[in-house]
């Protein structure tokens, strides 16, 4: 199994983006990858690669390419340029056949826009989606789509993303039949917008081996009864990064309130282990990577912000999509059910 790794994307450039790389082919011997960036700035971080992950090196081929996509680049500019660039040779790696996978932190308009160029999408899909994680209060995680790919999207889009998110519960996460809802501003069947309403009626009506759970509100996302939840882009971008943001203040606030005074300290101190346990399982870190769900290969996109840790649990997302065969069984079952 071979991902092509895009180095140049995200906040921390290619230190991160190698290093979680070289951290998850330490955690799964079946891993190699082929970094691609400029050479010199590659050849840098593999000689300061630390002991513990310069063991993985020989798994680790490099692809030079001086070209890089800024992050506020425009995608229709990117798919105009003739430059080659690390992202775009990421993705050709996997077009020709030569990785199993692409991961990169970059501009994620440009990441889907040169995606759907290199790799194409799957057999009837119309719009691809970006689907990621989010904990919740059950036994796993809640699937969440589309993230910002689709900001203006038909009813049959809607029904379209969550036939694709059913899917990718079902093979990644091991859900024999998903629970699927519908995001809107209340479970009642008389509100939301006519957009909202027709892919309800959609979904409904739609002969589907998951179970359609009608409606959902946004802290239904959280509760553990729902395995997939599809919205429009604009609103899942929305959501999931209010819910960033609401988790960064709330591990800041419980910070400050411990560290207050002694009896505060000593709290902390005998709660360390179940405040531990706590802080893992809600670590945003072990959610990262989105899928760009209806592309013709796997595709994964790191958060920009993520560190050498986040960008590993991307590396590994892609490599369980890719395993899975995760598109062309998706074009397997989705064959013909929402071309338009």
């Amino acid at each position: 199994m071979r991902i092509a790794i895009d180095t140049m994307g995200g906040d921390f450039g290619p230190r991160a983006t190698l290093r979680g790389t070289a951290s998850a082919l330490l955690r799964d011997s079946q891993l190699s990858a082929i970094l691609v960036g400029p050479q010199h700035l590659l050849d840098a971080e593999l000689d300061s690669l630390p002991a513990s992950l310069s063991r993985v090196r020989d798994r680790l081929q490099t692809l030079a390419v001086d070209g890089i996509v800024a992050s506020d680049a425009r995608p229709s500019r990117v798919l105009r340029s003739r430059e080659p660039s690390s992202m775009s040779q990421a993705l050709g790696l996997v077009a020709n056949g030569q990785a199993d996978a692409c991961v990169s932190a970059g501009n994620t308009g440009a990441l889907m826009a040169l995606g759907m160029r290199e790799v194409g999408r799957v057999k009837g899909v119309e719009r691809p989606a970006i689907c990621a994680a989010v904990p919740t209060r059950g036994a796993r995680a809640c699937s969440l789509l589309d993230l910002g790919a689709n900001v203006d999207v038909a009813p049959h889009h809607l029904l379209a993303f969550a036939r694709m998110g059913a899917m990718r519960s079902r093979l990644i996460d091991a859900v024999e039949r998903p629970r699927v809802g519908l995001l809107n501003v209340g479970v009642e069947s008389v509100k939301g917008t006519a957009q909202v309403q027709e892919a309800h009626a959609l979904l409904a009506g739609s002969e589907s081996d998951f179970d359609y759970l009608g409606f959902v509100e946004g802290g239904d996302l959280f509760s553990g009864k729902v395995d997939v939840v599809v919205c429009d882009g604009f609103v899942g971008n929305v959501v999931l990064k209010s819910s960033e943001g609401l988790a960064q203040m709330l591990s800041a606030q419980l910070g400050a309130t411990l560290a207050a005074s002694w009896r505060t300290r000593l709290m902390a101190w005998l709660a360390r282990p179940a405040l531990t346990r706590l802080s893992r399982e809600l670590d945003p870190v072990r959610y990262n990577g989105a899928s760009l769900l209806g592309l013709a290969s796997v595709v994964v996109k790191s958060h920009g912000g993520a560190a050498a840790e986040g960008f590993a649990f991307a590396v590994t997302r892609a490599a369980s999509e890719a395993r899975e065969q995760l598109p062309s069984r998706l074009a397997q079952a989705l064959e013909g059910t929402y071309s338009r």
